[in-house]
């Protein structure tokens, strides 16, 4: 019994004198907790002021505020071309910029007879340096350009750096770096000279975190995300807006609309979405449930995300064995 006495004598004398400490941890964790409730907060404001206000508040018209025509680069890509489509319903004229003119011919005269607007297809092949800019001043001439859509190539399959040719390596840095350069180096000179005017570019997800087997997709498309940034740090305060878009899958041609749920949905319904962004936030996902994938993948460690995106490479490469 004197020994039951003992303890909780020691146990109180212990409680006494740690008290101070308990207080002090307590105080720390208490204001953690505020503070990751505070970042939670702001990022659920932050939700619904880029994706929802927008759509519930109609601003001006896209011509209104920028100009009456649009330059777009890689609209074979399908979210390039539905972004196109939807500014096309917007009444915004459509230029469109590639290395084949076969595959937007006809993406043109759809346009141009469902949504009355004037559509043009120039044909640029950026290996020819100089040389390739001159058909896309020409165009460019004497036209209200108040947006340029750059839009990165995925189409790829996952491989290894040493599995890509020198000359698809080349190729493909031409289509997704020096190409959205030339464009943006083409048509910015018209917009500083109106004092307005929106550029963006359309990278991926990717940016977000490196994977195995997308080497060349991940750097262009960091290359293109850090360029809009360092360009709206740049020209922000010439009138220009320009909005990175990284977004995370969007369906396919043919891929059924159920597939993947509301997490990756129709080119049409993402490039909706991601145009009523437009002059509300300059690096977005551009659709609010992608926000939601890009907040989760900033918690997750790298070695789970290494180890799933090696998953991915061999679901990708051999889908039979899965």
């Amino acid at each position: 019994m004197a020994a039951v006495d003992s303890f909780h004598f020691l146990l109180g004398e212990v409680s006494r004198s740690c008290s101070g400490y308990f207080e002090a941890l307590a105080l720390v964790g208490a204001v953690y907790t505020a503070s990751r409730a505070a970042v939670l907060l702001r990022g659920c404001c932050g939700l619904v002021r880029v994706h929802f206000l927008p759509r519930m508040i109609p601003g001006k018209k896209l011509s209104q505020r920028y100009g009456d025509w649009a330059v777009v680069y890689g609209a074979s890509d399908a979210v390039a071309k539905a972004y196109a489509e939807e500014l096309a319903r917007q009444g915004i004229s459509i230029i469109f910029v590639s290395q084949d003119h076969t595959a937007l011919r006809d993406v043109a005269a759809s346009l141009a007879q469902s949504c009355g607007v004037e559509t043009i297809v120039v044909v640029v092949d950026v290996a020819l340096g100089q040389a390739a800019g001159k058909d896309v001043k020409d165009v460019l001439r004497g036209r209200d350009v108040g947006f340029l859509v750059n839009c990165v190539d995925q189409s790829a399959s996952p491989q290894s750096l040493v599995e890509v040719s020198e000359q698809a390596l080349l190729e493909l840095v031409n289509r997704n770096v020096a190409a959205a350069t030339l464009m943006t180096r083409l048509v910015l000179p018209g917009m500083v000279e109106r004092g307005r005017g929106a550029v963006v570019n359309i990278s991926s997800g990717a940016c977000c975190r490196p994977s195995p087997g997308r080497v060349t997709l991940a750097a262009s498309t960091g290359y293109l995300d850090h360029f809009s940034r360092a360009l709206h740090l740049e020209y922000g305060c010439k009138g220009i807006f320009v909005q990175s878009l990284i977004p995370f899958e969007v369906a396919s041609k043919g891929q059924p609309a159920t597939a993947g749920g509301w997490l990756v949905p129709k080119p049409e319904v993402y490039a909706y979405h991601a145009i009523s962004t437009l002059g509300v936030s300059h690096r977005t996902t551009g659709y609010w449930p992608h926000t939601l994938q890009y907040e989760l993948i900033r918690w997750i460690p790298e070695w789970i995300w290494v180890l799933g995106s090696h998953q991915f490479k061999l679901r990708a490469r051999f889908p039979s064995l899965h």
